[in-house]
């Protein structure tokens, strides 16, 4: 799988240990921060959600002090359903339900939390429940 990975200052360190483990499996590309000076984190989930909309990526992983900023700034983005994961079951969710196709983690998050959070996610399939189809159509129209 192809992922773009991108953080702000605060999850400088945690995206380059995420991105030595997801290196194993995957191709990932690091759209930066390369460093933990301050930085603007909506510019950097620009570039990932940019990416997916352009289809040179299948996957966006966004890393934040709370989650919160990245998840707002790629959800204003046409096309991304970024969800915040803050347990197990919400990867899966995430990804039955709403079909997401980035995910956002807080700092706090372990390395161990958010890989197992990303394999579930993969592992997991959209629901054809016609319930889930129609609120996600609603989503692409309304935005």
């Amino acid at each position: 799988m192809k992922i773009g990975i991108a953080s702000d200052h605060r999850g400088f360190n945690l995206k380059n240990e995420l991105i030595n483990y997801l290196n194993k499996e995957n191709v990932v590309i690091d759209y930066g921060t390369n460093s933990t000076e301050s930085v603007d984190y909506p510019l950097y989930a620009n570039k990932v959600t940019k990416s997916l909309i352009n289809k040179e990526i299948e996957l966006g992983i966004l890393l934040c002090g709370t989650g919160i900023g990245m998840t707002i700034a790629a959800n204003r983005i046409k096309g991304i359903r970024c969800a915040k994961i803050d347990n197990l079951e919400e990867a899966i969710l995430a990804k039955e339900h709403n079909d997401a196709n980035v995910l956002a983690f807080n700092v706090n998050k372990s390395l161990d939390f958010i890989t197992e959070s990303i394999k579930l996610f993969n592992e997991s399939k959209v629901l054809e429940d016609e319930k889930y189809k129609r609120r996600n159509e609603l989503l692409d129209k309304i935005g």
